[in-house]
C-alpha cells in the first residue's frame, strides 16, 4: 500500500530538506510513512545542474529514511499555480493518501516558495471533491484531502503558529541539508557565490533550530504557519 503518513512538498530539492526535515526524521524514527515531492527539478539554480540536484535529493532522502521520493518536473521559476499542474499534484495526493502535508512558505525571497505554497494548497483543497476524475496508469484514483496542512519557514523569519520539537534530529537535519553540495558553503567550490553558499547560511539553519527551540524551552524546533486553525482533541495535547 502507498499510502503515507506525511508528504512534504517543495518547488526545489533541497526546500523540504531545509524546512521540516527535522520533523521528518523525528517522525520516522517513530515509525511514520513519509515521502517527499518535489515540483521542479531546480534546473534555474545557480549551481549545479538538475542532474546533480537529482543525485543529492537522492543522497538526502536516504539519510532521512523516506518511502518514497518523486519529482513532477514542472518549469523551475516558471511554474504556474493553474489547473494541469494542480492535477498532477492532485493526482499524488491521491496517490499516497497523506494525512498531513508539509509544504513551502506562504511569502518568500524566491518567488517559487510563495507560489509552491498557494498550488499546494489549492491542490489539497481540490483532492477533496469527488467530481475531478484522476486516472494514474488505468485506475481511477478516490478523493483524499489530507487533514492538516502546515507551511514550512524558509529564508524570511516568518512568525510560526506551530513549533515542533526537534531536539535529537538535528543532526540528521543537517546532513541532509548538506548532502547539497553544490548549493550549499563549500571553500575550495569554484561555483558562483550565492545568498545560500555562504557558510553563514549554513550556520543560520541551526540557530534559526536553536533559537525556536528556546522559545519553547527545547534545544531545537522547527516552525509553521496555517491557513486553518488547527484543532486538538484535548487541552493536555498542547503541553
Amino acid at each position: 500500500m502507498n499510502k503515507l503518513d506525511i508528504l512534504a512538498i517543495g518547488a526545489h530539492p533541497d526546500d523540504v530538506e531545509l524546512g521540516c526535515s527535522g520533523t521528518l526524521a523525528k517522525e520516522i524514527s517513530k515509525g511514520k510513512k513519509v515521502g517527499i515531492l518535489d515540483l521542479t527539478r531546480g534546473e534555474m539554480g545557480t549551481r549545479g545542474t538538475a542532474e546533480t540536484r537529482a543525485q543529492e535529493a537522492a543522497d538526502a532522502a536516504k539519510i532521512l529514511g523516506v518511502s518514497v521520493r518523486e519529482n513532477l518536473g514542472f518549469a523551475d521559476a516558471f511554474f504556474e499555480n493553474n489547473k494541469e499542474n494542480q492535477l498532477e499534484i492532485i493526482k499524488m495526493i491521491r496517490k499516497y493518501r497523506p494525512e498531513i502535508v508539509l509544504c513551502n512558505a506562504v511569502e518568500d525571497r524566491h518567488i517559487d516558495h510563495g507560489k509552491g505554497s498557494k498550488l499546494t494548497s489549492d491542490a489539497c483543497f481540490l483532492s477533496g471533491l469527488r467530481r475531478i476524475e484522476t486516472v494514474v496508469d488505468g485506475e481511477n484514483l478516490k478523493e483524499w484531502r489530507p487533514k492538516l496542512v502546515l507551511h514550512y519557514i524558509q529564508w524570511k523569519n516568518i512568525e510560526p503558529d506551530v513549533v515542533l520539537d526537534i531536539s535529537g534530529f538535528i543532526t540528521k537535519k543537517m546532513d541532509a541539508v548538506k548532502a547539497y553540495s553544490t548549493q550549499f558553503y563549500d571553500p575550495d567550490s569554484k561555483e558562483p557565490k550565492t545568498p545560500i553558499s555562504s557558510s553563514n547560511f549554513l550556520d543560520s539553519v541551526q540557530y534559526r533550530a536553536q533559537d525556536l527551540g528556546r522559545i519553547i524551552n527545547k534545544n531545537y524546533a522547527e516552525g509553521f504557519t496555517v491557513e486553518r486553525y488547527v484543532a486538538v482533541d484535548s487541552v493536555f495535547d498542547l503541553i
